[in-house]
């Protein structure tokens, strides 16, 4: 027993010596290539082997011809493990090579394509990270380009539409000057709804600009959604009358929300000028209330004739009007994108699809809680 307590001694003293060696290489090239590391811990194994194997045989007073044997061993052991090192950095920092090049060209603007040969977990787990990332960062450009789009269409659309007014302003405004207006009270009742006209449209462009500022304050308050569509209907029945267009909502529940009024009514009245100004004389626009699984939705559902498949994805963009004549139907194409904007603060969302002879838009929100039915104002 004591013989193989000096024997571990010797030999934990000679391999501890190579490993804290070792050690110290290591940190003195660790920021090195990675197959200098291998060939380093390459070396300290087969280092402290040898180590351990000479202290003891030397304290062992082996004969020359055994010692010789046995280093001649440890020594062929070292070459076969140092090459195997070599080898395995080489590969490893081959693989590394070639994940840094796909990366360099994801990161120029391209997207990310994965190295052809294999690589290690790590490196492979790595390759998958990088190409999910390429992905999201692929999605981030096409929504940035989408909206740059909607910019640009957004900053023509509203410089026409208030560069018209304008003219018409200016040419009525001098007719009067000038005293060439044979009925001015006609000439002053176009130029207040002209005005009325811009105001609209700057009131909704700074709502717009409050939502992207993320600076829509609200104050819920648990309502029913019958009353709620019932107030919106109330205010669209003019419009609607003036377009001939009959309004239907005889599928309302009285299921509870909790929302800012004034917003989801801004929400609802949005949505029914917009489907009253798109629907023929003589069609019907229908509103609905409904609890589902996901929530309250609230629908409205027109006869404009259904919109392009490859549209329906734009319609809640800032600036889309879906018309693409010279001159749009009126409005700035911002009421569908406050919709949303409003509705995505509520914690919603929003869809649209179409149906026979026309398109319903949904917007669904978080039923309130508790969810037990409020009782409808009378004449709601």
């Amino acid at each position: 027993m004591t013989d193989i307590l000096l024997i571990a001694m010797f030999a934990f003293l000679g391999a501890a010596t190579a490993g804290l060696l070792g050690a110290l290489a290591l940190r003195l090239l660790r920021h090195r290539p990675l197959a200098v590391s291998l060939t380093v811990v390459a070396s300290v194994a087969v280092t402290a082997m040898l180590a351990g194997t000479l202290t003891v045989a030397w304290a062992m007073f082996l004969s020359p011809h055994d010692l010789t044997v046995v280093t001649t061993v440890v020594a062929m052991a070292a070459v076969v493990s140092l090459a195997t090192a070599v080898l395995l950095g080489r590969w490893v920092a081959a693989r590394s090579r070639d994940l840094t090049l796909a990366a360099r060209s994801f990161g120029d603007g391209g997207t990310f394509a994965a190295p052809a040969e294999q690589a290690t977990a790590e490196l492979a787990a790595l390759t998958r990270e990088l190409a999910a990332t390429s992905a999201k960062l692929e999605n981030s450009r096409e929504r940035e380009r989408a909206l740059e789009t909607s910019r640009r269409e957004l900053v023509a659309w509203i410089s026409h539409d208030l560069r018209t007014p304008l003219t018409g302003l200016r040419a009525m405004s001098e007719a009067l000057e000038d005293g060439l207006a044979v009925d001015s009270g006609r000439y002053l009742r176009q130029i207040r709804k002209e005005v009325e006209r811009m105001n609209d449209m700057v009131g909704d462009l700074f709502e717009l600009s409050r939502i992207h500022a993320g600076s829509l304050t609200l104050a819920p308050t648990r309502v029913s959604a019958h009353d709620l569509v019932g107030d919106a209907l109330a205010g669209a029945h003019p419009l609607a009358r003036e377009h001939g267009v009959r309004l239907v909502g005889d599928r309302i529940d009285a299921v509870p929300v909790e929302v800012d009024s004034k917003e989801m009514s801004r929400v609802m009245g949005n949505l029914l000028i917009n489907a009253i100004r798109r629907t023929p004389a003589d069609g019907t626009v229908a509103v609905a209330a409904r609890r589902s699984p996901d929530g309250v939705v609230l629908s409205v559902t027109d006869g404009c004739g259904g919109i392009p498949d490859e549209d329906l994805a734009r319609v809640f963009d800032t600036g889309w009007r879906g018309n693409h004549a010279r001159t749009p139907p009126a409005g700035a194409g911002l009421g569908l994108a406050i919709v949303r904007g409003i509705v995505e603060a509520h914690s919603g969302r929003t869809d649209v699809r179409n149906v026979t002879g026309g398109c319903c838009f949904e917007v669904t929100l978080p039923a309130a809680a508790g969810g037990t039915p409020v009782v409808a104002r009378a004449g709601g």
